[in-house]
Formats: C-alpha cells, structure tokens, sequence
C-alpha cells in the first residue's frame, strides 16, 4: 500500500463520495421527496460513510481508523436496507435499486478490504512515525 497524505485520496473515499451524491440526486426524485424524513435519513446514512472515513483517516492511528471504517460500513449496510425498503415502495427503478445497491455491496467489500490491510500493516499509523 502506497503512501495517502489525504483522505480524499483513499479509493474508499472517492466510491463513498460517489454514492452519497447518486443517493442525493435519486432522492430529488418526485416519488422519494415527498418523504421528507425518509429522504434526509438514507442521505445522511450515506454521508456518514464518507464522513466517518475521513475522520478515521484524520485519527492518524490504525486502530482508531479501524473503528471509524467499521462504522462507516454499518452505515453502508444502513443504507442497503433504505434501498430496498425505498424499492419495495416503489421510489426507485428497478435499474436504480440495483445500481445503487451493487454500488453499496462494492463499497462495503472496499471498506472491509481496507481494514484488513490495516490490520496487516507494518506502521501503526502515521502518529506513530
């Protein structure tokens, strides 16, 4: 694993990045918004994926990163289930549910990925240099 000065860099990042906005625009959709609480619930699951990975990353130390990682992908999960309870409701396309969710599952298996490279890792952290 190469050097990351920032968090921004992290490909986990970046697909977390890339979720919370497709989760916003499909959220603008006629159907989803008139569920007000429903809409600012799945988009705030879906930032605290890429919020919790920044201050994980921000941590400086492995372990505490760790466990912002695992937060982070429960709230991946979190937002799985507000997929398919937003499809059951009929909020979504068929297209759009399974994108959406596929995007999660790949993100969810980034996430678990990267904790156990860090688990592996040589340098505890950057706080340890």
């Amino acid at each position: 694993m190469g050097v990351v000065n920032d968090f921004e860099e992290l490909v986990i990042f970046q697909n977390a990045r890339k979720l919370s906005k497709n989760i916003y625009l499909v959220t603008c959709k006629e159907k989803f918004k008139s569920d007000y609480r429903f809409v600012q619930q799945i988009r705030a699951a879906a930032g605290s994926i890429m919020d919790n990975i920044a201050e994980g990353f921000e941590r400086t130390g492995n372990k505490e990163f760790i466990n912002f990682l695992y937060i982070a992908k429960g709230s991946c999960g979190e937002v799985r289930s507000q997929l398919i309870r937003a499809n059951d409701v009929e909020f979504l396309t068929l297209k759009e549910f399974e994108e959406l969710y596929n995007e999660c599952r790949k993100l969810s298996a980034g996430i678990m990925n990267f904790i156990k490279k860090l688990r592996t890792s040589e340098i505890p952290g950057a706080k340890y240099k």
